[in-house]
């Protein structure tokens, strides 16, 4: 008899329900014809928003030269593009082209990080709730992911006596997500000093994850960790993929500064991998240095007036109506993560609920133990959809959560 073909045993601890079992459920039921609001992923374009015409323009004109390999680091015009700006971010440390990796979506670029990084059961420090790619990448390159606890109670700020609590002798990264995602989080400069504070006292890497610092709101400022963090090594990763609503492009970047000559080996290994891949998407490359470079039309998104900020108004508002249901306001990013009292919905599956919630609505959500949050109490939603119909999800959501009972 043959035997089964599975999976690598290397998987086991990997998981991404994002995009997982539910998302499948949901899958098949637009197969039968059903309309699924998707509020599990943040995704904009579906949404109506589009990417900026001289972006499109960009890339079509440069895709005739686009067929063959570029260089593994990224073509030059782009990572120059990326130098520049952050030569304007104030108090970034200086930057060379070498310092700069293009990769296919800040994803790619942090397999490639921490699979140049990790031994087998090393530690990575990841905020609780986590975006949960960064649990996934450090179990597939043998790592083992520590959670450190954001605290609900201080606008999710990390809980820094938690995350110090937690550093030992095999701990090497510590992972910041600012703004942050699931929970919209933007964190203070006394938080984000304090971190910098413990990866130098326990020499740590720190790895910030920045995809989402032009999306702020009510006058929330985004710092860079690494402009408090000279004398750290620091990874920066950053893309078009949110700002300038390119998902589908797959353009990102990280960046390198600290005390580079006692990382030379490290960054050999970051070359490696990025090398084995040959090199990033060429023609979403043409679109980073115009992106970078031209009009910056998320501020209109996300100032008074503007769409995105009128939709995260919307969805703390309504969430708010919810018998049971509280939410801390996000200052950033395109989520919220609403906590359902556990005195009122007793909710021992959060899963579960998740999948019912799909059946009967047709709205589809991620619970919160799919960011790695240790209670079932918690679900994340995207804020991308039109007020009004964000509205009507959330009060539909609110007139199923008033009747459901799990046995």
């Amino acid at each position: 008899m043959s035997r089964s073909v599975q999976q690598s045993a290397k998987l086991r601890d990997v998981l991404y329900d994002i995009r997982g079992p539910i998302s499948a459920r949901a899958a098949r039921l637009e197969a039968e014809g059903h309309r699924i609001l998707k509020l599990n992923i943040g995704n904009p374009q579906p949404f109506g928003f589009d990417a900026p015409a001289e972006i499109l323009q960009d890339v079509i004109a440069a895709l005739p030269g686009s067929a063959g390999y570029s260089d593994s680091r990224g073509i030059q015009s782009a990572r120059r593009a990326v130098v520049h700006h952050y030569q304007l971010v104030e108090d970034f440390p200086q930057l060379d082209i070498d310092d700069v990796w293009i990769g296919n979506g800040v994803s790619e670029l942090i397999q490639i990080a921490l699979q140049a990084l990790l031994d087998n059961g090393d530690e990575v420090l990841i905020p609780m709730p986590d975006y949960p790619l960064w649990t996934a990448v450090t179990n597939l390159a043998g790592g083992r992911p520590v959670h450190y606890r954001c605290d609900e109670d201080n606008e999710w700020n990390p809980d820094l006596d938690d995350l110090e609590a937690k550093i030992t002798d095999r701990t090497r990264v510590l992972v910041v997500i600012n703004p942050n995602n699931p929970t919209g989080a933007v964190y203070s400069r006394e938080t984000l000093t304090r971190m910098v504070e413990l990866a130098r006292k326990h020499d740590l890497v720190l790895m910030s994850d920045e995809i989402y610092d032009k999306i702020l709101y009510d006058e929330a400022k985004h710092i860079s960790i690494a402009t408090l963090a000279e004398d750290v090594l620091t990874l920066t990763f950053n893309g078009l993929s949110k700002a300038y609503r390119v998902c589908g492009y797959r353009a990102g970047w990280l960046v390198v500064t600290g005390p580079q000559e006692r990382a030379r080996d490290y960054l050999e290994g970051i070359t490696l991998l990025a090398s084995m891949r040959l090199c990033p998407n060429v023609p979403a490359q043409n679109a980073i240095q115009v992106a970078l470079g031209g009009f910056q039309s998320i501020r209109d998104l996300i100032l008074p007036g503007g769409r995105l900020l009128e939709q995260r108004d919307t969805a703390v508002r309504e969430l708010r109506k919810i018998p049971g249901v509280s939410v801390v306001a996000p200052k950033g990013a395109l989520y919220a993560f609403p906590r359902l009292d556990p005195e009122v919905h007793q909710i021992k599956d959060d899963q579960q609920f998740a999948l019912d919630l799909l059946e009967a609505e047709k709205i589809l959500i991620t619970q919160g133990t799919g960011f790695n949050w240790p209670e079932p109490d918690h679900l994340r939603i995207v804020t991308l959809p039109w007020a009004r119909d964000l509205e009507d999800a959330i009060g539909r959501m609110g007139h199923f959560l008033s009747s459901y009972r799990q046995v």
